[in-house]
């Protein structure tokens, strides 16, 4: 995701801020123009009404109005600000949560924040895409469920639109855990939510959006059974053979719709990734003894929008460069994965796919 300046001074500020280091302003991101605002209080319009700053002195009289999202004002929850025409008294990424676990806890208060923390940044993504509200509906549903003594356990998952997280995830410890123990490089909170939005959109998308033909050569016959598929995947674990020359990953060999929602939640890996470096003006050089070769990278929403090849391009050495750093500091690889020829076309798929939706559903 890229990084913003504040509208009132200039200065540097992040997705995720809330006041302006430089100028004091106070920020929220605007999902109706995606991106960061510098805000004034408008106590000519009502108590909890704001008004865009820009660069003067003087607020101009017809900055538009904004409301903060209610989970910023109970909870310090959520930076996004609401127009002040929208009735919500949630923003659009919070009113997607339907179900929450007990908040009177400060742990699950805490855990609670940090996924809705990821949520947002989801959102902003699939916004950009031009998925964000989602085809013929306001976007997927959101549970985010606490296990208690004697109750069922809660598994991470998606079903008929609503996705279910296990806060429990939150954790670090708990999260590296079930890292470890399902023998996974890779397992954050935010590549739980783009993997699940996967199976969402594919709903969307693939099912609904006349496109299973193509799927089913691409990806395989999601007809196969899926609890059985599943199972048979955990019962082999740890020998899945030569995944990685058609697969994103080792669990993708499980059925056609994780292979999907893995290959989904890698494209919005990229997409992302490719955003947050051309924000920085990036240039990549791959060190080499007679020809060096640099790549600079490109915003994905640039228009005109870079091809698939050229994302690709600049993805390799972007993330050789990523991981070399967090090596530098004693970090694992952010980025543990090869993309195979195999998984690349899926990768393809998945782009095209988005392309044409996007193109015919402006973003934001």
């Amino acid at each position: 995701m890229r990084v913003f300046n504040c509208d009132h001074c200039g200065h540097l500020v992040f997705f995720d801020s809330v006041r302006c280091l430089h100028c004091g302003s106070t920020l929220a991101f605007l999902p109706d123009q995606l991106t960061m605002g510098a805000l004034a209080p408008a106590p000519q319009r009502g108590a909890q009404f704001w008004q865009r700053r820009g660069c003067g002195e003087h607020v101009a009289a017809d900055a538009p109005f904004y409301r903060m999202c209610r989970n910023h004002t109970d909870y310090d929850a959520c930076n996004f600000a609401i127009p002040a025409e929208d009735n919500a008294d949630l923003c659009p990424s919070c009113r997607q949560t339907r179900r929450l676990p007990d908040l009177s806890q400060p742990a699950n208060l805490g855990r609670w924040k940090q996924i809705e923390a990821a949520k947002r940044q989801l959102f902003y993504t699939l916004a950009r895409l031009g998925l964000e509200p989602a085809p013929g509906q306001s976007g997927p549903v959101f549970e985010f469920l606490a296990e208690w003594p004697g109750s069922p356990q809660v598994l991470t998952g998606h079903h008929a639109g609503t996705i279910t997280l296990n806060v429990a995830e939150a954790d670090d410890a708990e999260r590296a855990q079930r890292r470890v123990a399902l023998g996974e490089p890779y397992r954050t909170l935010l590549g739980h939510l783009r993997h699940e939005s996967g199976h969402f959109y594919w709903d969307r998308l693939v099912r609904d959006g006349g496109g299973l033909v193509a799927f089913r050569t691409t990806f395989g016959d999601e007809r196969a059974d899926y609890a059985a598929a599943l199972a048979n995947h955990y019962a082999r674990y740890g020998a899945h053979g030569d995944w990685q020359s058609q697969h994103v990953s080792s669990y993708a060999t499980a059925h056609p719709w994780e292979d999907w929602a893995e290959t989904w939640a890698h494209y919005l890996h990229l997409v992302d990734l490719l955003e947050t470096a051309a924000s920085y003006q990036t240039r990549v050089t791959v060190p080499h003894p007679q020809a060096a070769q640099q790549h600079q990278i490109t915003d994905p929403f640039a228009d005109p929008r870079p091809s698939f090849d050229d994302m690709v391009g600049q993805w390799v050495p972007l993330t050789l460069m990523l991981n070399s750093l967090n090596r530098s500091l004693g970090q694992s690889d952010a980025y543990p994965f090869a993309l195979s020829g195999g998984a690349l076309r899926k990768l393809r798929f998945v782009h095209d796919l988005v392309r044409a939706v996007g193109t015919r559903r402006p973003p934001g």
